[in-house]
Order: C-alpha cells, then structure tokens, then sequence
C-alpha cells in the first residue's frame, strides 16, 4: 500500500530515458531522472517521497519536503483560488489547503500553522489550519524527562503555547525562553513537569547535565576565540551571559562548575581562563 504524502521504500523495476520506474504493484510510479541516484540498477530499493502530480498521478522524489503526513509545519501560501490555498512544501507541486479548512482567508505569501492529513476520499496528501482538533493531552504518550521535538504554537499571558510531538500541548514558560522565538520555530526540548490533570511545562534544550555537556563545547570554543579568557563568571548580569552565550545563567554556572572540576579552566576574579594541558 503506497502511502501519499509520506516516505515509501520501494524497488526498482524498470529504467527509461526520462527516469525509473519503481513498484506500486500496478503500472510503476515515476521517479524522474533528475531525483535518480548515481549507480541506481534495477532491484534496488530506494526511500522516496510519494505524492501527487499536476495531473493528480503518483509520482516519486528524493527530494525532502518540508513535512509529511501528520506533521504540524509552518508552511507559507504561494497562491489562494476561491477554493482554497497552495502552499510550499519544497516540491514542484504545492500543498492543497481547501477553504473548508482556513481558519481565516488566507492570503498570499502569509505564513500559517497546518497539520498534513491525507484525505481518505482522494488518497491525496491535503492541509488544515484546524490544527488544535488533533492535540491532546488526555492520554499521553510522554513523561517527565522525556525529550521531545516542539513548535511554538502561540504566545499566551505566561509564555509560549507549545505542539508537542505533533500530538500534545504544553507551556514554554517567559522564564525558561532564553532567545528570541516565534510562531512555527521548531526545536527540541525536554518535559519538565506533568500535572495531575495533564496539564505540561516544557523546558527547551535537553534536560540536566546533558545540557550542560552541549553547553561545554561552546563557552571551550568561545575561550579559544577570545585567547582563552572570558570576561563572565558567576557574579555577571544574567541579560550579558545570555547575550555572548546565548544561555541562561543557571546553566552557564553549571557548565562552567563542570569544567572547573574537570581543570579545564581557572575561575578568577573577573572572568574564566581556560587552563594549559
């Protein structure tokens, strides 16, 4: 069964002149010889991209999309028609998104929040803007700890609504926010706290001294740009560590804490030095 609007592994039956054919089972769904792979024969199995044509026929790419089948993207409007909107997904067909499914007329160029589904009618890989039907956090599939992948959602009165795994929602806290985000930013994070009644505090980054290790990599490297001494420690104002760091002071503290332990650096008065091995 061909999946549209996903990945599909599937075999190479045929060359021609204009691409390969691969299996569907039926007649062979076209890869087009620009997406072929150098040195493909026939009975290899190749991962493709499987959608719909101009002409509503399957047709195959190596190319990757900017989302697939049950993503939640940020996707931006190439053109609207009275029956609804296109917009790129990164291939040479645009993305379907029928009027019924706006939540407000959408308008050229504009950037919106959708969900990809695949209409059971057609079999064709279409959008919605009705994203917030497809979230909740009644059964969740995520604990405490857990990292996730997260797209800001909205921002609300307390800090940012998030889209967890394209299934829950949860809040980014103001204070957890340590650079400049918006609506469709997509980035890791991990699950900070799970109420009693579902309700989910997210962190970004990874949680603890995973972190910490990520964080280490980059205060050794800006030491080594800046011949080995830096101008922050724990006393420094929390807005300044963000600014060159881009980090939170509690986790600058932790890294530099670590690498302390480890006699990679001195704490002075006035900053760090990283040491001579």
């Amino acid at each position: 069964m061909i999946k549209t609007g996903d990945y599909n592994i599937l075999k190479v039956v045929r060359k021609v002149d204009f691409g390969i054919y691969l299996d569907d089972g039926a007649e062979g769904i076209l890869l087009p010889k620009r997406f072929v792979p150098a040195g493909v024969n026939e009975g290899d199995e190749l991962k493709v991209f499987v959608y719909h044509d101009g002409e509503e026929r399957l047709i195959a790419t190596t190319q990757i999309p900017l989302g697939i089948v049950g993503d939640i993207v940020k996707l931006k409007a190439v053109s609207v028609t009275p029956q609804g909107a296109f917009m790129d997904q990164g291939l040479m067909k645009d993305l379907f998104v029928p009027k019924s499914q706006q939540l407000n007329a959408m308008r050229p160029n504009g950037e919106y929040i959708v969900k990809i589904y695949r209409d059971e009618q057609t079999n064709r890989a279409a959008a919605t803007e009705r994203v917030e039907q497809y979230l909740s956090n009644e059964n969740l599939k995520v604990k405490e700890g857990d990292e996730v992948d997260m797209i800001v959602f909205r921002r609300t009165d307390i800090g940012y609504l998030m889209i967890i795994n394209n299934e829950h929602t949860g809040v980014l806290h103001f204070n957890e926010v340590y650079r400049s985000i918006g609506t469709g930013d997509k980035f890791k994070g991990f699950i900070k706290k799970i109420t009693s009644d579902n309700k989910i505090d997210v962190a970004a980054g990874k949680m603890g001294y995973n972190r910490v290790d990520d964080e280490a990599g980059k205060v050794l490297r800006l030491l080594k740009e800046n011949n080995g001494y830096l101008p922050y420690n724990d006393k420094s104002d929390p807005e300044e560590i963000y600014l060159f760091f881009g980090m939170s002071k509690k986790t600058f503290k932790m890294t530099i804490g670590n690498l302390y332990k480890q006699k990679i650096i001195s704490l002075e008065k006035t900053g760090i030095q990283l040491l001579e091995n």
